[in-house]
């Protein structure tokens, strides 16, 4: 009796690799397409996302086109990258666009108040910032001033880049060098308009959203997809008073949750963390499922037919900041730990594709949990990008239903799942599944049993390291990447996976 109560203590204590692991994937019932959206990214005016990571001037001796720095768009066009969210956060709601075109040289400048109390000359404006996701291939998604500008200012500037007439926006646009009009679907109205955006109540938003909406215009057939700004968090009121009040006007309402180990006082080290806090920090970023469950609920009361998405346009891991490094400049380190959280944020945001169909994580270079960091002329990709690499088999794929029993992972406070999973079926009919270990010690088996084909091959990369802290730096940019993964058999119709320790995983089958 005692050997047994101590196989089952060790079993606790250790995790329980043993356990049975099973994936069931219904391949052929699968109804809502995972949007490409869904791994959209932030450039916010904030530290060395802008000037730095990707404006650096036309007179720059690191190589760029117009100012953009080529090694950062290579980089990012490599993931696919969807939409880039921009000009803020916070700083949206103290940006007023027209300081930001026409000569660089008659630009005004001003103080960042949010972030580091820095000189920002507006050389990185409107005309800057669509060239930047031309040359990304991707989908500008502007986010406009309301904490401190006014319905005009947004009207107008809808008209500046959409309109294709005669109007004094669009003559000043053409003025200033473009003649044609840009084609820009995504626009947020407003950022933390209970923050940061305004300290507004959701009943005085909801109301103001709503005259927003009517003055920012359809022009030719650029069709606006106008974004509510969303919940803090659990606060599931906003959403409820949003949805009843201005439901009619908006085609997504914004959600933003971040990961932090801690407190809002002191987040925790981006690298110096024990097994502990690791938990802690997975268990906090789980959190997002019942956020998207519980949002998605209040949501469905009032828009039954999903026409609504629910975007989580700030999302990921919060840290202190570097030491050294200015504390307004929200520099962190990105290490194995954020890859984890990374893969089960993405996963979470596949499974919900019925309602999430656009999220952006925080944020691109250099600031929060960043898929880059520059350095002079030298770039980084670091451990999170690798898991947007591994992910970008999902854009545009219908997601297939699936049930996933786990082995509990019980090492420090509560138990947690060991793995966590989604899968898509591409265009041309292969199956990804994508699979996180969140165990930082033990190997888990997985058993998946795709129904409705027969799998004949399965191939895969995975990305992990030898422990849950490494990171890449600029002289060691490789510590944390992918790897081609051979650890899948199949069998009569079923898949056996041994899945690394603290691992993130792509399969694909055929």
């Amino acid at each position: 009796m005692k050997r047994l109560l101590l196989i089952i203590a060790l079993a606790l204590l250790t995790g329980t690799a043993g356990a049975q692991n099973k994936l069931v994937i219904q391949v052929d019932q699968g109804q809502h397409q995972i949007s490409k959206h869904i791994y959209g990214h932030f450039a916010e005016h904030l530290g060395h996302c802008i000037y730095g990571g990707f404006w650096v001037g036309e007179n720059s001796p690191i190589p760029n086109t117009r100012g953009i720095r080529n090694d950062v768009v290579a980089a990012l066009r490599e993931i696919h990258i969807p939409n880039l969210r921009w000009p803020g956060g916070c700083f949206a709601d103290e940006y007023h666009w027209m300081d930001g075109i026409g000569p660089r040289a008659d630009r005004p400048k001003m103080v960042n108040t949010h972030w580091g109390g820095v000189v920002e000359d507006n050389s990185f404006g409107t005309h800057e910032f669509l060239d930047l996701c031309a040359q990304l291939d991707c989908e500008p998604y502007i986010c406009g001033n309301v904490g401190s500008g006014s319905v005009e200012e947004m009207s107008k500037w809808v008209e500046y880049i959409t309109f294709d007439g005669e109007s004094p926006m669009a003559a000043l646009r053409r003025a200033n060098g473009r003649e044609q009009p840009w084609k820009v679907r995504f626009w947020g109205v407003g950022n933390e308009n209970w923050g940061c955006g305004g300290q507004m109540t959701p009943e005085y938003y909801a109301d103001l959203y709503r005259r927003y909406a009517v003055y920012c215009r359809n022009y030719g057939d650029n069709r606006l997809f106008k974004i509510a700004g969303g919940a803090n968090s659990a606060d599931y009121n906003w959403t409820e008073v949003l949805m009843q009040k201005a439901v009619g006007q908006m085609q997504g309402l914004s959600l933003h949750h971040y990961t932090v180990p801690n407190n809002w006082g002191n987040k925790g080290s981006a690298t110096n963390f024990t097994e502990a806090e690791y938990f802690t920090t997975i268990e906090k970023t789980l959190f997002m499922n019942e956020l998207l469950d519980r949002h998605s609920t209040i949501m469905d009361r009032h828009d039954p037919r999903k026409r609504v998405a629910l975007v989580p346009d700030e999302w990921g891991a919060w840290y202190n900041v570097e030491p050294g490094t200015n504390p307004g400049f929200l520099f962190q380190q990105n290490t194995l730990r954020d890859a984890i959280i990374a893969g089960i944020n993405l996963n979470i945001f596949n499974n919900h594709a019925d309602r999430v169909r656009m999220a952006n994580i925080a944020q691109a270079v250099n600031v929060l949990q960043s898929v880059l960091f520059t350095e002079g002329d030298k770039l980084v990709r670091t451990p999170t990008y690798w898991v947007f690499w591994l992910y970008k088999a999902h854009h545009d794929a219908t997601l297939l239903p699936s049930a996933l029993t786990s082995a509990r992972c019980t090492r420090e406070g509560r138990p947690l799942d060991a793995l966590n999973a989604s899968a898509s079926r591409d265009a041309n009919g292969k199956i990804h599944v994508t699979v996180v270990n969140i165990d930082p010690r033990a190997e888990q088996t997985l058993e998946i049993e795709p129904r409705g084909i027969a799998v004949k091959r399965v191939s895969g990369h995975a990305l992990t390291a030898a422990a849950i802290t490494d990171h890449n730096t600029f002289d060691a940019p490789d510590r944390v990447t992918t790897r081609p993964f051979n650890g899948a058999r199949v069998s009569k119709g079923v898949v056996t996976v041994k899945l690394p320790p603290r691992s993130v995983v792509l399969l694909e089958m055929e």
